[in-house]
């Protein structure tokens, strides 16, 4: 049986073999995320691979910043929601697996079309406010890029979320500090990113190493110890970008370019194959 780390290697070999093969894509913020998602659906979410649009009685995960396809659809398919070897078609004419998710193709797994920034957060208080009027217990989980925060519009959901107390929603900060045009600091500073959520009426958790996969799962587990309590949970997550490939580790420029062959060579020496590539 895998372990979660396992699981996490063989994703990060999946994101940039993924990538190259169409010389299009985004790895930087995927391989940073590979440990989130991993923990998140092989540890911590209730989920079922049969997927049902309406995801009654089970949690469901946003993913708002739709670029990190790759590391998404990895582990979508390593958790059985499609073949592992569907993952070949990646941003190619007709396949299921677009450059941002999407729903006209009827990809299991995925119940919004994201990607566009800054508007996961309003679908995924939008899921969690349906979820209270279903009487669903469950838990709706959500995933928002630190530079994607420069949109408006996520400020607007974030003050909404903390004003009716929208306390069934986790929401994880990847803040990585990069952004496509550089680092996040100079393109666009968002200083104490916690006290901006504490001050909008959320309950705050920090995770000082996203790229520690049992952390991850402390850390959301904890969350969900704060839901029912009258506040949105957001959990800041410090990840490195490009993390598990020393060249790309914290270099933005790998935001949204793919490696050439020799890139993908030294790239798949770094990363353990666990699970069998595609």
């Amino acid at each position: 049986m895998p372990t979660l780390q396992d699981i996490a290697s063989q994703v990060r070999r999946d994101i940039v073999r993924m990538v190259h093969e169409v010389q299009s894509g985004h790895p930087g913020g995927s391989l940073g995320c590979a440990d989130f998602l991993t923990a998140l659906y092989f540890k911590v979410m209730k989920h079922n691979p049969s997927f049902q649009m309406d995801g009654k009685d089970e949690d469901i995960f946003v993913l708002s910043n739709g670029h990190i396809s790759p590391v998404f659809y990895s582990v979508l398919a390593r958790s059985g929601y499609f073949p592992p070897e569907e993952m070949h078609t990646f941003r190619k004419i007709n396949s299921r697996l677009q450059g941002h998710p999407a729903t006209a193709e009827h990809l299991p797994g995925v119940r919004i079309a994201t990607g566009s920034l800054g508007q996961g957060m309003s679908v995924a208080i939008g899921a969690a406010l349906a979820k209270k009027l279903n009487k669903d217990p469950r838990f709706v989980f959500s995933l928002h890029g630190d530079g994607e925060l420069d949109e408006g519009q996520a400020w607007e959901a974030i003050m909404f979320a903390g004003h009716h107390k929208v306390d069934n929603l986790i929401s994880t900060i990847d803040w990585n500090g990069q952004q496509i045009d550089g680092p996040t600091r100079e393109v666009m500073d968002h200083r104490d990113l916690g006290a901006k959520f504490e001050q909008f009426g959320w309950k705050v958790l920090h995770l000082d190493n996203g790229n520690d996969v049992d952390a991850v799962v402390r850390s959301l587990e904890a969350a969900k110890e704060y839901a029912g309590k009258g506040q949105p949970i957001a959990i800041m997550m410090n990840t490195i970008m490009g993390k598990g490939v020393d060249f790309m580790e914290g270099d933005f420029h790998w935001h949204g370019i793919a490696p050439n062959d020799e890139q993908l060579a030294k790239a798949l020496e770094q990363l353990p194959e666990t699970m069998g590539d595609y």
